[in-house]
């Protein structure tokens, strides 16, 4: 029995850290997992520049609020999904991810959550668990599924590693140059068909 587990932002839609830098013109919000393996070092930070700059949830959620799936996403998300289950294990939170599982078709997410003040100021957040991604992949293991891993970053490498079949999908150059073992791919019918040959 296969279960497919895909990261979310910068596989299925664009980086939400970087479309919010990008609207607020503040480059330092560019940095996400693909460039800091440290993710409770990386969110500190990014809080830290939020409250600088007296930038909450409401803010943030108006970007993404226009932020649509990668083309060709959603549709590479409904194939796969009458083929196979498919699971989407991302670092993101539930405050920021449901306007964008509406637009994929409402896939199954696990993520994490975000602590909101009243003043809708982000004070912290809550991680699922450690290490959610492998932790995750490995759980499923344990109840009788192959997992199938797909990411782009980092903090997706646990998960791909762990799974029976894992790839790289639209990663950097850096993570395809210290992983060759990993399959890299661009186009999501390549990972279509790549996926499609490991179900049994």
């Amino acid at each position: 029995m296969n279960i497919v587990c895909l990261d979310m932002e910068g596989v299925l839609v664009p980086e939400i850290w970087i479309a919010f830098s990008e609207e607020t013109g503040i480059p330092e919000l560019r940095r996400t997992t693909r460039d800091e393996p440290d993710y409770d070092k990386l969110m500190t930070w990014r809080l830290g520049i939020l409250k600088e700059h007296g930038l909450g949830l409401k803010e943030i959620q108006a970007v993404i609020s226009k932020i649509d799936p990668l083309p060709g996403a959603r549709a590479f998300l409904d194939k796969l999904r009458a083929e196979t289950q498919v699971v989407i294990l991302s670092d993101t939170f539930e405050q920021f991810a449901k306007p964008l599982m509406e637009k994929l078709g409402w896939p199954t997410l696990f993520c994490n959550t975000l602590e909101v003040a009243e003043s809708g100021e982000i004070t912290g957040y809550q991680m699922r668990c450690e290490q959610s991604k492998l932790t995750t992949v490995r759980a499923l293991q344990s109840i009788g599924y192959d997992t199938i891993a797909a990411g782009d970053s980092f903090n997706d490498l646990g998960m791909i590693q762990a799974s029976k079949a894992g790839f790289l999908f639209k990663s950097t150059e850096a993570i395809k140059a210290a992983h060759p073992e990993l399959p890299a791919f661009e186009e999501f019918g390549d990972l279509l068909a790549a996926i499609e040959g490991t179900l049994d």
